[in-house]
């Protein structure tokens, strides 16, 4: 019987190539291959690290002992990733690259490309998640689960798809790496945005979007500084607003109308809200009947909190109700539902 043949997305981090030599150990006919989804040409980000990335995936497919290529997606990644970052931003909402990255990208562009046309029978990332059959679960390390981020990966895909370090802790990996010989074994995790790096995202927005100058206020109205564009924040945000003096501030509301930032102090009631309505649901096991009891996140990290989507509207958005007001509730990022360990569903807050 042949080998199922696996396509394994390697970032020339630890984490993809533990995957790639879970798989070979276990019998697998496992290649690897490299996204390389930027280039500095588009714009001069400093810290985009793909070549580095690429020789470090290059190299630990070698100590692994498996085939090694690089496809580029940089073409489809502008067009579907930085482009809608880019043009939320500019709508006033505060878009999330990686949830988009791993839809229309990792189990999109690479995705077709790996099943289709290099024959290959599932590909296998380095995420924090489970799978068990068709349902999305929790990475095992709730410190590095990365589920919340795969919501809105079409399900049918799930099929074909393999997480080998999702029953793993981060500690466990780096154990793995050392005794595989990894190159990277000791390589620190990536950060910022999907594939470019840890940029200042005001600077790179920059690029794209124009300076609308107006005044920072607080609560009460009063001026308090002046900032570059509204599209240029998000709510909740407290460094990069430059304002000196006393406790600081965050980001509470945009207000287009008057071209004003509304800031308040961490704990003021104009940043928390009891309810949120989303768009764009994706259900990976079937849309519950409503209402439905269960638990959300609003961002990656956050505990999870106890929720009720009590209806939709014609147009498919949810309401959502939690227990606890929220902090934060920020237009553009995803809202993720859950029942105990499952990843039943998610959207986009609106």
């Amino acid at each position: 019987m042949a080998k199922k043949r696996v396509i394994c997305a390697m970032s020339g981090g630890v984490d993809s190539s533990v995957s790639a030599a879970l798989l070979k150990k276990v019998g697998f006919d496992v290649t690897g291959v490299f996204m390389k989804c930027w280039s500095e040409d588009e714009v001069k980000t400093g810290v985009c690290t793909a070549e580095e990335d690429e020789r470090y995936a290059r190299m630990a497919a070698a100590k692994i002992g498996i085939p090694f290529y690089s496809v580029d997606l940089v073409r489809e990644y502008k067009q579907k990733v930085v482009d809608y970052f880019t043009s939320g931003y500019a709508a006033g909402r505060t878009p999330n690259p990686d949830v988009m990255c791993n839809r229309e990208i990792k189990f999109g562009v690479f995705y077709d490309w790996a099943i289709e046309e290099f024959g290959a029978d599932c590909i296998a990332t380095g995420h924090y998640a489970r799978l068990s059959g068709l349902r999305l679960l929790k990475g095992k390390d709730p410190d590095k689960d990365q589920s919340y981020f795969l919501w809105a990966v079409d399900r049918e895909k799930l099929k074909n798809v393999l997480f080998p370090i999702g029953d793993y802790k981060k500690s466990e990996v780096r154990k793995l790496a050392r005794k595989f010989g990894l190159p990277n074994a000791e390589r620190k995790d990536s950060q910022g945005i999907c594939f470019i790096g840890k940029v200042n995202v005001g600077n790179f927005l920059h690029e794209y979007i124009e300076d609308k100058p107006g005044a920072i206020v607080n609560a009460k109205g009063e001026k308090v500084g002046e900032h570059a564009g509204l599209h240029f924040y998000t709510l909740g945000q407290r460094r990069g607003i430059n304002i000196g003096g006393g406790p600081p501030y965050f980001v509470a509301r945009k207000d287009y109308e008057e071209n004003n930032l509304v800031v308040a102090r961490e704990y003021d009631d104009e940043l928390f809200q009891d309810s949120l309505v989303a768009s764009g649901m994706n259900w990976m096991r079937g849309e519950p009947k409503l209402p439905f009891h269960c638990k959300a996140k609003i961002r990656y990290r956050q505990p999870d909190q106890d929720a009720i989507i009590r209806n939709e509207d014609v147009s498919g958005n949810l309401s959502v109700e939690f227990k606890k007001p929220q902090r934060a509730v920020t237009s553009g990022q995803s809202i993720v539902f859950y029942k105990k360990d499952e990843l039943i569903g998610g959207g986009i807050i609106n």
